[in-house]
């Protein structure tokens, strides 16, 4: 049977009696409260084993208590619940030297689980001298799935194990990254990026560890690497499926000995780097394929960490459309308002492109449209039957695009789109009856659509091409390309 004193602040008397009535049940002696103030006193008195306490108390805030707690008894395990959902909970609870955290509502049987393996193996945690004041939350989301990920990553912040990310694509694995970075013993260091894909293979290994002077054609100079350049701090490898055998095999000696050598060099550098990688394939059917070294995952995947798609964790998508639509407003652009159908028709969309395909969404609303409350009707024709592809071309439904302009060339003209793009196409078959439509009909339709897209985004940012490529998804060369070639004129924006 279970021994000890458990100690229970919470201000909701229902939750007092559950816990304590779950804990004596478990074998423990339970003492509760409903004030910060007399949990100190307790605690003061040398009383307690154990110490399970809300974060809003009505006499005081359970993250300026713990500091105290920590001070006078630094063996004293913490466990912190909150209904304050947020990463930034999980992550002030660890800094403040809490045991664990779990967000309400919670499991019963999980709480009397950590209740065990904390008095088990009593741990003394040192919070930090200094606590940050932390503005905004690099992530978002109150669901199960982003609650673990925070408790998990709140455990990892004052570690420099490696960690592998995986998810979709567009859930947000640079993000995590950030934080364990930004939020870890590793925050005055700097924090470096390379994404595998978008780096010619025979240029990796160069890329990662540098190279000498004359290494290879082209090699005019020595270069520092990525690993050189992230040095006391956290190197980042996105996309790590991608990565060529042979780089891989030098990755993994890095990993082993802690040192590496620049393409060219033959002196060995020693390098002082957390690494953490993601990827959005399955490694271990790579490893069946023979494109991943089995050993070189074992290392990487030390502390497993999977981001859910958007879809898992549905729950969410208010909270990250609030988000968003800050983002978009405090960037200039005009604050929007999402009625509740809307809402829950986009809980109900699939997001293949998960959450960076929501921030694109919100963006476009909030730029292309002039309506303050974006409604359920708009919604619907945004994302249209499941397909994000179909949104961008039912602009003018609202009134917000220009017409395109002629095949041959010049200003806009009185057509419009007004119809999806399904009528759209059958529209222009009709128009030639039973007869095969004219050569260069594709180019014509490609014309028509992307012509008045252009021209709103572009008003949409008062001409910055930069942004409105941002916005679009594209290339900022892309965007100057078709702007010449299609002779895009700026549209005055909608007020």
């Amino acid at each position: 049977m279970a021994t000890g004193n458990i100690l229970v602040a919470d201000d909701d008397a229902a939750i007092r009696t559950v816990i304590s009535q779950a804990l004596t049940r478990a074998g423990y002696d339970v003492r509760v409260t409903g004030t910060a103030g007399t949990l100190w006193r307790w605690v003061q008195a040398g009383e307690g084993d154990l110490v399970i306490t809300d974060v809003v108390m009505p006499d005081e805030n359970a993250f300026e208590l713990l500091p105290r707690i920590k001070k006078v008894r630094p063996d004293l395990p913490i466990i912190v619940m909150s209904a304050q959902n947020t990463f930034m909970t999980a992550i002030k609870a660890s800094e403040g030297g809490a045991y664990d955290y779990l967000p309400k509502p919670f499991d019963l049987k999980e709480l009397i689980a950590i209740v065990g393996r904390a008095l088990a193996e009593p741990r003394t945690r040192v919070p930090r001298d200094v606590v940050e004041e932390l503005e905004g939350m690099p992530l978002v989301g109150r669901s199960p799935a982003m609650q673990e990920i925070y408790r998990t990553l709140a455990r990892l912040m004052q570690t420099d194990l490696t960690v592998m990310i995986t998810g979709e694509s567009g859930t947000g694995k640079e993000l995590v990254a950030r934080a364990l970075h930004d939020y870890g013993k590793r925050t005055k260091g700097p924090f470096v990026a390379i994404n595998m894909a978008a780096i010619p293979r025979d240029l990796i290994e160069s890329e990662l560890f540098g190279h000498e002077k004359g290494a290879f054609t082209g090699a005019n100079a020595r270069s520092a690497g990525r690993f050189e350049q992230a040095e006391g701090g956290t190197l980042f490898l996105d996309e790590i499926g991608d990565m060529p055998m042979e780089a891989q095999t030098r990755l993994l000696r890095v990993l082993q000995q802690g040192e590496y050598t620049t393409v060219g060099g033959r002196t060995p550098i020693k390098t002082n780097v957390r690494i953490v990688a993601a990827t959005n394939k399955d490694l271990r059917i790579l490893i069946q394929q023979g494109l991943f070294r089995e050993d070189l995952f074992f290392r990487l995947n030390v502390v497993p960490l999977r981001l859910p798609p958007l879809r898992e964790r549905s729950e969410d998508v208010p909270d990250l459309v609030r988000h968003f639509f800050k983002i978009a407003a405090a960037e200039g652009l005009p604050l929007k308002h999402m009625e509740a159908a809307a809402l829950e028709r986009m809980k109900r969309y699939r997001w293949p492109g998960n959450i960076r395909e929501l921030e694109n969404l919100i963006r476009r609303l909030a730029a292309l449209y002039p309506q303050e409350t974006i409604s359920d009707q708009l919604v619907e024709t945004e994302l249209g039957a499941d397909s994000p592809l179909a949104s961008p071309l039912r602009l003018a439904q609202n009134g917000s695009a220009p017409a395109a302009p002629p095949a041959s060339g010049g200003g806009p003209e009185d057509s419009t789109l007004s119809l999806s793009v399904e009528h759209h196409l059958s529209a222009l078959f009709k128009e030639f009856g039973e007869q095969l439509p004219p050569p260069g009909l594709y180019h014509r339709i490609l014309r028509e659509i992307e012509y008045p897209l252009i021209s709103a985004a572009l008003a949409a940012t008062r001409g910055n091409q930069i942004k409105a490529a941002e916005l679009l998804g594209l290339n900022r060369n892309t965007l100057r390309k078709k702007v010449r070639d299609l002779d895009v004129r700026l549209m005055r924006a909608p007020r």
